[in-house]
């Protein structure tokens, strides 16, 4: 299927207007330092693709996340195709662009669309930095989320998370133990009891009050 390419009133700063979720708009995931540095437009080549992707990853997953932990901070978020070429080819991190887990381009196909980002969690992170387990927010995530992958770093606990119509359903990690925690169609080593109690103390899955809209307010001064 060929793309479209943006329609002339697409300006960036239009796209990153756009509001993806309750908590997220697409300007959080525009952010590139690669594209920054290296002066890589990272603009997408379908729009409307881009979007929906988008709408569906953040109302999925992000926003029970904000909901139970508080901020959500992007690391690396939406990729064009050029631009994640570019890192790829320089060694700059970025997976291939026909790599089957590539998360970041969120408009690479329509008829299979998968989205997602690297994030970091800092009510978790400030945990692991002292010692915890990063198994205990995969299975929190695992028993709580309809993702499609997780795939966890050394550094602050960040983790790719990512969203397909038809999940997968993988862990994987580069922290001890590394390799592939749990396989496509595969169940967790450890039962849900076990892994419960690995986040026994958590809080409660969205929980977290948020400012209430006055049902009063008329906008009059």
């Amino acid at each position: 299927m060929a793309r479209r390419k943006p329609a002339s009133m697409w300006s960036l700063e239009t796209l990153g207007r756009e509001r993806l979720s309750k908590y997220f708009y697409m300007r959080e995931f525009l952010y590139s330092e690669i594209g920054n540095f290296h002066q890589c437009p990272n603009i997408p080549d379908d729009v409307e693709l881009t979007l929906n992707v988008g709408r569906a990853f953040c109302t999925e997953l992000l926003d029970p996340l904000h909901e139970t932990f508080g901020c959500v901070s992007v690391r690396s978020g939406y990729r064009s195709a050029a631009l994640n070429q570019f890192g790829n080819e320089n060694k700059l991190n970025c997976a291939r662009n026909d790599y089957p887990g590539e998360c970041h381009i969120w408009d690479r196909s329509a008829d299979a669309p998968i989205g997602g980002a690297t994030i970091v969690i800092p009510w978790f992170a400030d945990q692991y930095a002292r010692g915890r387990d990063w198994r205990d927010l995969a299975y929190w995530i695992h028993d709580h989320l309809p993702y499609s992958e997780q795939w966890y770093f050394p550094k602050l606990a960040a983790f790719n998370l990512t969203w397909e119509a038809q999940p997968r359903r993988t862990i994987s990690s580069y922290i001890a133990p590394r390799g592939k925690l749990v396989a496509a169609g595969a169940e967790p080593p450890e039962n849900s009891k076990t892994r419960a109690a690995r986040y026994r103390d958590f809080p409660s899955f969205c929980g977290m009050a948020q400012p209430a809209i006055p049902t009063a307010w008329t906008g009059e001064i």
